[in-house]
C-alpha cells in the first residue's frame, strides 16, 4: 500500500470519533512495519487517549523501526494528556508520514520539529485536501474562536418550507429526515429560532440512528417561550440552552421556571434590530466547547445568519412538492436586483429518498 492509502485509513477511522472528541479534532493513526499494520487507533472521547498513543498501546509487536500514519500532526505540549511526540521518541519509531499540520498554536509545526530532531524521518501533506475537510469544524473553532455553522433546510420545489398555515409536517421524505438525524450525531448543537420552537415543538434529538444527542439551543429574545415545549420538558440530558437579551435577566419568575427544567440560560446581548447578537453569541458557545452548529430554523434564522456571513456551508433538501403560497426559505434576504444576490457553490447534490440534497459552501 501507498502513504496515500494508508492516510485514507487513518480518515476513515477517525470518523469513528465522530460526535464524541469535539472540540478536539478527529483523528486515527495505523502503524506499519514490514508492510504489515502492527498498530491501529483513533481519539474516542474527549479528555482521553490521542488516536497516536491508543494506535501504539495496540501494537502486536515492537514498534522500533516502523512507520505511524496520522491524519493530523502529533501534538507536542502537554494538554489534558501527555505530547504524542515524546511517546513516539521513545518507541523508536522510524518513519512518521502525516497527513496535514495541525493549526492549534500549540502544536502547529512544533509537533514535526521535535520529531525531525529525534531523528526521524517525516513526510507532511498526504491527502492534505481531505484531512482539512475532515477537520473543517476543529480549523475554523480553533482560528476564528467561532463554530463552524452550516444552515440546514428542507423545502418545496419553490422554495418554501412551511405552507401558509405554518405547517411543515413533512416536506421532505423519510430518508432525508434520517440523514438530518445522523448530521445531528456529527454536529455538537442544532439551533432554531423562537417561531420554530413554538409552531412546530420539537424535540431536536436522534432518534432514526444511533448516535448521541447534541445541544439544543433556542433563540428567545424577549423570553416568551413557554417552558412546557418538549425542548425544556424533555431536559433529562440537560443539553438544552435557551438564549435571551440581557435585559430578561430580571425576569426571575420565568427563569426559574426553566432553571427546574434544567435549562441552561445564555444571556447576550441585541442587535439594533431587538434581535440576539449572533456573533458575540457564536462566540459564547465556542467558549463553552461547541465548535459546530447545525442551524435548522427558521427561515428568519436563516436569513439572520446569511445576512451577517456568519455561515460556513448550506444543506438544502428540496422535495418535488409545489405549494405556490407558503413560508420562504429565505424571507429576510430582500436583494433589489440579481447582481446584489446572495452566490453560493454548488459542493455536491445527491438523491436522498424521494428528494435532491443540494450542499453549497460560500
Amino acid at each position: 500500500m501507498t502513504d496515500e492509502s494508508y492516510i485514507q485509513l487513518t480518515i476513515e477511522i477517525a470518523k469513528k470519533g465522530e460526535g464524541y472528541v469535539s472540540p478536539n479534532p478527529l483523528v486515527g493513526c495505523v502503524i506499519t512495519k514490514d508492510n504489515r499494520i502492527i498498530g491501529a487507533g483513533y481519539h474516542q472521547k474527549f479528555g482521553e487517549e490521542h488516536a497516536e498513543i491508543n494506535a501504539i498501546n495496540s501494537a502486536t509487536e515492537s514498534l522500533e523501526g516502523s512507520t505511524l500514519y496520522v491524519n493530523l500532526e502529533p501534538c507536542s505540549h502537554y494538554g489534558k494528556t501527555p505530547p504524542c511526540t515524546d511517546r513516539i521518541i521513545e518507541e523508536k519509531i522510524k518513519r512518521v508520514v502525516i497527513g496535514t499540520l495541525d493549526v492549534n498554536p500549540l502544536v502547529s509545526g512544533n509537533g514535526v520539529r521535535k520529531l525531525k530532531k529525534a531523528g526521524i524521518d517525516v513526510k507532511v501533506g498526504v491527502l492534505e485536501k481531505e484531512c482539512l475537510e475532515l477537520n473543517k469544524f476543529f480549523f475554523k473553532n480553533i482560528t476564528k474562536k467561532i463554530p463552524y455553522v452550516t444552515l440546514k433546510a428542507a423545502q418545496t420545489l419553490d422554495g418554501m418550507i412551511a405552507d401558509k398555515n405554518h405547517f411543515s409536517e413533512w416536506i421532505s421524505s423519510d430518508s432525508s429526515r434520517k440523514y438530518v438525524h445522523l448530521l445531528r450525531s456529527k454536529y455538537d448543537a442544532v439551533l432554531i429560532g423562537s417561531n420554530t420552537a413554538k409552531i412546530d415543538d420539537p424535540k431536536l434529538t436522534v432518534r432514526m440512528v444511533e448516535g448521541r444527542n447534541p445541544f439544543r439551543v433556542v433563540l428567545d429574545s424577549e423570553l416568551k417561550l413557554s417552558p412546557e415545549l418538549k425542548l425544556f420538558k424533555n431536559n433529562k440530558d440537560k443539553k438544552t440552552i435557551l438564549v435571551t437579551s440581557l435585559a430578561n435577566k430580571l425576569k426571575k419568575n420565568k427563569i426559574e421556571k426553566f432553571n427546574k427544567r434544567g435549562v441552561e440560560l445564555l444571556f447576550v446581548k441585541k442587535n439594533e434590530d431587538k434581535r440576539i447578537n449572533l456573533l458575540s453569541l457564536l462566540k459564547k458557545l465556542s467558549n463553552r466547547g461547541i465548535a459546530s452548529i447545525l442551524v435548522e430554523g427558521g427561515g428568519k434564522t436563516y436569513s439572520s445568519f446569511m445576512k451577517l456571513d456568519l455561515f460556513d456551508d448550506v444543506f438544502l433538501f428540496i422535495s418535488p412538492k409545489i405549494l405556490g403560497e407558503g413560508i420562504k426559505t429565505f424571507p429576510g434576504l430582500n436583494f433589489e436586483n440579481l447582481k446584489q444576490a446572495l452566490k453560493l457553490n454548488i459542493i455536491k447534490s445527491e438523491i436522498v429518498g424521494d428528494d435532491i440534497l443540494i450542499k453549497l459552501a460560500k
